[in-house]
């Protein structure tokens, strides 16, 4: 897999961040706001954004992350090696090529996604996805958010210290497709993954209600056929 790597060492580094650093990866998918944090015992190491769980503010995972461990030494290794090359305010961009023998260099990022149906009261998610990059990158948190003309995709995202025109707080992507392209075979593979989970999640319920249905019948049967002066115990 084919990423380029853009790092921002900070001049003048307030708290525990020393620089920031985006990701892309076949130049049609980029990652955002990952950083370099110094350590207490002086060390840097590398942090993928995070989000808030549902259990807390003090509860945080990872949006986006390396699934094996070659491509995790791989990246984090790009990425600090260049963060440790670069002055206080300096920025640089290095083009990783991982490229198989025989592999066209411009082949599409290859991806599947799963997706999950969820619905609840007074929300308006409808499913949450996890999209699966080259089987070495996973970006969590997808959303499939019921909106006034129907389902869409919601990449994960911040809320900006900006407004937007209604005054309310804009929201910033994190993670996101670049190119029209890719945007548009992504999109559409969240919501025909969906689709299909949504109808084996719909026929699971139907045959779970038809084995309580029957289980039932075969119950009151049994009750009906009981011996004269026998009381079956149910």
């Amino acid at each position: 897999m084919r990423y380029e790597v853009n790092v921002n060492r900070l001049e003048n580094p307030s708290g525990n961040i020393r620089g920031f650093v985006n990701v892309v990866f076949n130049h049609c998918f980029k990652v955002s706001n990952i950083a370099v944090v110094e350590g207490k015992e002086g060390n840097v190491f590398v942090s993928m954004p995070r989000y808030a769980t549902s259990r807390g503010d003090e509860d945080y995972k990872d949006v986006c992350n390396p699934i094996t461990k070659e491509f995790r030494e791989d990246l984090y290794g790009t990425i600090l090696d260049t963060f440790d090359s670069l002055e206080p305010g300096e920025h640089t961009k290095v083009d990783v090529a991982k490229v198989d023998v025989g592999k066209d260099e411009k082949e599409p990022l290859d991806f599947y996604v799963k997706v999950t149906p969820f619905e609840r009261e007074g929300s308006n998610i409808r499913g949450l996805a996890r999209v699966y990059l080259e089987d070495a990158f996973v970006v969590n948190n997808v959303s499939l958010l019921e909106g006034r003309n129907g389902l869409f995709v919601a990449m994960p995202s911040y809320k900006t210290r900006q407004s937007g025109k209604n005054g309310k707080g804009e929201y910033q992507d994190i993670v996101y497709p670049i190119t029209r392209e890719f945007r548009e075979k992504l999109y559409g593979a969240v919501m025909d993954a969906y689709e299909l989970a949504k109808d084996g999640q719909e026929k699971q319920q139907s045959l779970a209600q038809t084995d309580i249905k029957e289980k039932a019948a075969d119950k009151e049967g049994k009750w009906l056929e009981a011996p004269a002066g026998e009381m079956p115990f149910r």
